[in-house]
């Protein structure tokens, strides 16, 4: 594959779930004015910095085909397949992971403040070890299990095989995506609100 196709498709997808979870991991500290004279659900802040995350990922998913597009035009073995048909599935995977972990971050910063600068470096971090500048297949088989227990891994690896048609796609491991994507939301609600009846005395 041509590498500014590889390294863009992987970038795309990823950099929505990054927006995701850094905008919702600010929510208390950003709005806490707001929190403290009007009550509203809570949760509709962190929702709607997801919701609004998609307009950026629009420009940039639309920069990305346009991209492959070229690339294509000019013969390179990029073959689009019916897999791009889960491209919802995926967004909300990536939304409802980031916005799970993010409410669980913005509710640890009520108490903790320097967390929001460790977030922003795990975030980057965390790049690293999702198989977005590299394969999955480039990963030794001892270690490959180490990635593919990121649940971003195989969201990542679906989007690429579905729009380019090269890289990994094992439903066992979209599923698993999910079942952890529910889980981290679950628990990322639960202390959430838990939070949002005290987070005054503390932000």
């Amino acid at each position: 594959l041509p590498r500014p196709v590889f390294y863009l498709c992987g970038i795309t997808a990823w950099n929505y779930f990054a927006d995701c979870l850094n905008a919702s991991s600010r929510t208390f500290l950003n709005n806490a004015a707001i929190f403290g004279k009007v009550y509203f659900p809570r949760l509709a802040m962190p929702i709607s910095a997801v919701i609004s995350g998609l307009i950026r990922f629009a420009i940039q998913f639309g920069l990305f085909l346009a991209v492959t597009a070229y690339f294509w035009a000019e013969g390179s073995t990029v073959v689009p397949n019916a897999a791009v048909l889960l491209t919802p599935l995926l967004l909300i995977l990536m939304g409802a992971l980031g916005l799970g972990l993010g409410i669980i971050v913005s509710s640890l910063t009520t108490r903790y403040r320097d967390l929001q600068v460790l977030v922003q470096f795990g975030v980057q971090l965390l790049m690293y070890g999702t198989p977005i500048v590299y394969p999955l297949s480039l990963v030794p088989d001892r270690y490959r299990w180490v990635v593919a227990a990121n649940p971003m891994s195989a969201v990542i690896e679906t989007f690429r095989y579905g729009f380019l048609g090269a890289g990994s796609f094992e439903v066992v491991h979209l599923v698993y995506s999910a079942v952890v994507t529910c889980i981290v939301l679950l628990a990322g609600v639960i202390l959430f609100n838990h939070t949002e009846k005290g987070f005054m005395d503390t932000v």
